[in-house]
């Protein structure tokens, strides 16, 4: 009888481990949001998605700070970042001043509204040492227009200056703690919105999200506001408000030719039937555009590429995220077109024009999964919840006979792509073992987390994932050389390191395909 192979040693399981976390942490970060999904409540992502930030923390402080430049969502940065602020004298000393440096990195590249509510998180959690405080001023240092933001974001910064004994710049103190002042601003926006508490006219020069309290308390209905304030608006705020507007028979010119890619899916999908049909050349036009914006930010160049796009009716998301896994498969379809050299989609259900899609029916990932292995692609992305019904399981049975009869060299590349985070799994639903998770969140990201896939394949080792978010921490630092709040000394923690009570408050080329190189 041949002796038993030796058991592998103990360090080989410890980097498994460790790789596995990191792994599905960071496949976390990619998709959920901490709102509810189509198949869970707000309150289940909530729960298990901060246990996760908290076992990461605890474990792998380097990576989980370093996970701030993998790509991941918005709402898990500033997770991150209020996390390592709130556990300061925890750093080691070594990585003070890159742990600080990311830190002040990623908020400067978060949306102003949740990089500010995330900093008034401090005051709420009672965090108010040396760093924090540095990092507060240093962000709110490094904003364009700081008149803007008073007006806009004023609660914020009050919030924030108070907790963090700041010296605010010109007039900035008065108006935001002066609130009956008469006496003019120099500066034209603080002197609109002082006027706006008295005069009805200066409301319409002021951001809309403000002219709106304002307006509502003055009785200026909501049509005569949006008309007015049409001029003055974003982007975003055109599109957020198009289909209100037009119920109130107010047009709203909407650009679409400037709005991220997943936005403009969105934007679609919400729109009637009739309406897409009459708009179809229009709407399709803007999807091209905004996918080539999105490959140019983040370059990915593939070969011959299949899509299986998940359209049931379970893609219509929740009431908090409405229609958001159709948009992100509608939008996933037109980024692989743009960046595959060939490239056909293949829906759960067939649909003869992708403008028209809509989400119904069970799930059948098996059906559409073997159409796109018999077309011999080289790269196949499945985008589903992975709550496959039709029969379950089917798909990831094809996938591995696949495998284990057709293909045994994986000369073509199956990923799962899924929009949707599992609670109870503490993660994307995966398919099966013989295909490989990546979460997601927006379309335009899709080049990030196909990078991110061998990982989640489980082939690559820890070194690797290491070096690999060792990289990304190097190119977001680059962009942010001289970030204010960056500089922080790499001292040992002292007194100052440790949380404090707040102070009292005064009354947001071509890469080879089957290898998903990173971009």
């Amino acid at each position: 009888m041949p002796p038993a192979p030796p058991a592998p040693p103990a360090r080989f399981h410890t980097e498994r481990v460790e790789r596995e976390d990191l792994v599905m942490f960071i496949n976390a970060c990619f998709a959920c949001t901490g709102q509810a999904e189509f198949y869970g409540t707000s309150g289940g992502q909530a729960v298990s998605i901060e246990f996760l930030h908290e076992y990461i923390l605890g474990n792998y402080r380097r990576l989980y700070a370093r996970t701030l430049a993998a790509g991941i969502n918005h709402f898990n940065q500033a997770r991150i970042a209020v996390n390592l602020l709130a556990t300061g004298a925890e750093t080691p000393a070594p990585d003070r001043r890159e742990e600080g440096s990311l830190i002040a990195a990623a908020l400067r590249e978060l949306p102003p509204q949740r990089a500010l509510r995330a900093l008034r998180e401090l005051r709420e959690r009672r965090v108010n040492n040396r760093r924090a405080r540095a990092v507060i001023r240093g962000y709110l240092a490094g904003r364009p227009d700081p008149a803007f933001d008073a007006v806009k974001y004023r609660a914020h910064l009050r919030a924030l200056a108070v907790h963090a004994h700041l010296q605010l710049p010109g007039e900035i103190g008065p108006f935001l703690f002066e609130p009956g002042r008469r006496a003019p601003f120099e500066t034209p926006l603080l002197e609109r919105a002082r006027q706006a508490r008295h005069a009805k006219e200066a409301i319409f020069d002021l951001p809309l999200t403000v002219a709106e309290g304002l307006a509502a308390a003055r009785g200026v209905s909501r049509e005569e506001l949006l008309r007015r304030a049409a001029p003055r608006m974003t982007e975003g705020e055109r599109l957020r408000l198009q289909r209100a507007a037009g119920r109130e028979d107010v047009d709203l010119a909407v650009d679409l030719g400037r709005a991220p890619l997943t936005r403009v899916a969105l934007y679609a999908l919400s729109l009637p039937e009739e309406a897409r049909r009459e708009r179809r050349d229009e709407l399709h036009a803007a999807l091209e555009r905004a996918a080539a914006r999105a490959l140019r930010k983040s370059p990915a160049a593939l070969g011959r590429v299949a899509a299986v796009l998940d359209r049931s009716y379970s893609a219509s998301g929740s009431s908090e995220k409405r229609r958001r896994p159709l948009a992100v498969a509608l939008g996933v379809s037109y980024l692989l077109r743009a960046a595959a050299r060939e490239y056909r989609a293949f829906w759960t259900a067939p649909t003869p024009d992708e403008i028209l899609v809509g989400a119904r029916g069970q799930t059948d990932l098996a059906t559409p999964l073997l159409d796109a292995l018999a077309w011999r692609p080289d790269v196949v992305v499945v985008l589903s919840d992975g709550f496959e019904n039709d029969p379950p399981g089917a798909a990831a049975e094809v996938a591995r006979c696949f495998r284990a009869r057709l293909d045994p060299g994986q000369r073509t590349s199956i990923v799962h792509i899924n929009p949707v985070f599992d609670s109870e799994r503490y993660a994307p639903r995966a398919l099966g073992p013989s295909i490989p998770t990546v979460g997601l969140r927006d379309a335009e990201d899709l080049p990030t987390v196909l990078g991110f896939a061998r990982f989640a394949e489980g082939t690559a080792p820890l070194a690797e994932l290491e070096r690999y978010l060792a990289r990304r921490a190097a190119a977001l630092l680059s962009r942010h050389v001289r970030a204010p709040g960056a500089a922080e000394p790499a001292a040992d923690p002292g007194p100052a390191d440790v949380a404090e009570p707040a102070a009292a408050a005064d009354p947001a080329e071509e890469a080879p395909a089957a290898a998903l190189e990173v971009p």
